[in-house]
């Protein structure tokens, strides 16, 4: 009867490091992988786009020796998808950058890496465009265009299992891939060990977040995740921690609509008839799970197109009759701009928080709190033009005309007096899903020869 162990150190490795003594207790528990995912799209277009990483290199560096280390010590395969945040090219070849530089450090003896590479040309993408097989949308998407693909700087595909259980099979000790489906990363080492698909990628969706699973809340924790035979079970390694039937079936709803279906590349995983039993106070056991494969496999596609350059002013009002009327004044911030940029070829966004920054329209409470933070931004054609036109959308709420205002101390405070140069603007171009012959064919492998 096919089993198997595979602890998850954190829910996205780098954004913010590992908690090492739940990781240790994963350890000790004798797992057959070591995995973890490394990428998400909750961090915007902007690191697609601009090819860097959102996670700071010291943080994603720390887990990766962690992991490395341990995985090395108890002889078992580690795992790591999307790297870099977004799973581009150049965070792949980062990361087994690091991994040398890691094995040297150590002295590693030698191992096996293996890696794949997520991109994907624009002509690749264009020859399906107006095909008998279109490259259609996502999220009610119309299909993509060529205009749409013009205006996209970065494509990456997201891998399902068929690149992990390649590099698997070839024996690799350390795989490092590039953008993937989270629970892809789990269900491949599982499948690799002969599970059903149904228990693979359930075990892949609850382990992929790790402590997410879990309560109480407590990010960057260790879970183990496991398939023996009568269906999934998932075990918090936190000892204040749990997992419990209202959080992993809670997980099960985390970040979609449909709580009932996970979909990747060549099916989909069916979680209508899940049944959740509490095993013992940390573990949860799951059955009843579903896998029902694609007539035809269709590929993600992530695109990033840059907007422009951007800037950021910050302001604060704490002026009661200036809060009551915070709609005029900046009313007249933005006149002021059309005034000397007139109304397109930039874009000027206002965000205030104390009244709707965070729901913006669907902010159900209408009264503003007794002081309000205003986040200004800028985005034009070039650098000069955002920094003026987020200057003046910022400094001229200073100079709102009100009625009945005798003073001229003004109605607004500015934290700084200069606005901030930010990171460009992006937005998704591509949220698409491509048809393949071969799920592998987007993302070619590699393997080398790593240690002393």
């Amino acid at each position: 009867m096919p089993s198997i162990k595979i602890i998850c150190p954190n829910g996205h490795l780098g954004f913010a490091p590992l908690k090492p003594d739940s990781f240790q207790r994963g350890v000790a528990a004798e797992p057959d992988f070591i995995a973890a995912d490394s990428g998400s799209d909750d961090i915007g277009p902007v690191p697609l786009g601009t090819d860097t990483s959102t996670s700071p290199e010291a943080w994603q560096r720390q887990d990766l020796e962690a992991m490395l280390l341990a995985a090395r010590r108890i002889n078992v395969p580690m795992i790591i998808g999307s790297a870099g945040d977004t799973g581009t090219n150049s965070r792949v070849d980062r990361y087994v950058a690091i991994i040398r530089e890691l094995a040297k450090k150590h002295s590693l003896a030698p191992f096996k890496l293996g890696y794949f590479y997520s991109e994907v040309d624009r002509e690749r993408v264009r020859g399906a465009i107006g095909s008998d097989e279109p490259v259609l949308g996502l999220d009610g998407r119309d299909p993509l265009t060529q205009s749409e693909l013009d205006s996209t700087d970065r494509i990456v595909a997201m891998a399902g299992v068929h690149p992990y259980r390649k590099l698997l099979e070839e024996g690799c000790d350390v795989i490092i891939g590039g953008r993937s489906s989270d629970c892809a990363i789990f269900a491949a080492a599982a499948l690799h060990r002969g599970t059903s698909e149904a228990d693979a990628y359930y075990l892949g969706k609850v382990l992929e977040c790790a402590s997410f699973c879990a309560e109480p809340y407590g990010a960057k924790e260790t879970v183990l995740g496991a398939v023996n035979g009568s269906g999934v079970t998932v075990t918090a390694m936190h000892p204040d921690q749990r997992c419990t039937i209202a959080s992993v079936a809670g997980h099960a709803m985390y970040e979609r609509s449909n709580p009932y279906d996970e979909f990747v590349a060549g099916g989909r995983l069916d979680m209508r008839d899940c049944h959740y039993e509490q095993i013992d106070p940390r573990t949860t056991r799951v059955t009843g799970q579903r896998f029902v494969p694609a007539e035809r496999t269709r590929v993600k596609l992530e695109g990033a197109g840059k907007v422009g350059e951007r800037f950021i002013g910050i302001a604060s009002v704490r002026d009661p009759y200036t809060i009551a009327h915070i709609d005029e004044v900046i009313a007249w911030a933005q006149a002021q701009v059309f005034e000397r940029f007139g109304q397109s070829g930039y874009e000027l966004h206002y965000g205030v928080y104390g009244k709707n920054g965070v729901m913006g329209e669907l902010e159900p409470v209408k009264t503003p709190a007794h002081e309000l933070c205003i986040i200004v931004q800028g985005v034009a054609p070039t650098e000069k033009m955002a920094e003026e036109v987020c200057m003046t959308g910022t400094r001229q709420l200073f100079y709102a005309r009100l009625p009945d205002v005798k003073g001229t101390a003004g109605g607004v405070a500015f934290v700084l007096d200069e606005v901030l140069k930010a990171s460009p603007a992006y937005r998704w171009t591509v949220n698409h899903t491509l048809a393949v012959d071969d799920p592998i064919e987007l993302f070619p492998i590699h393997t080398v020869t790593i240690g002393a």
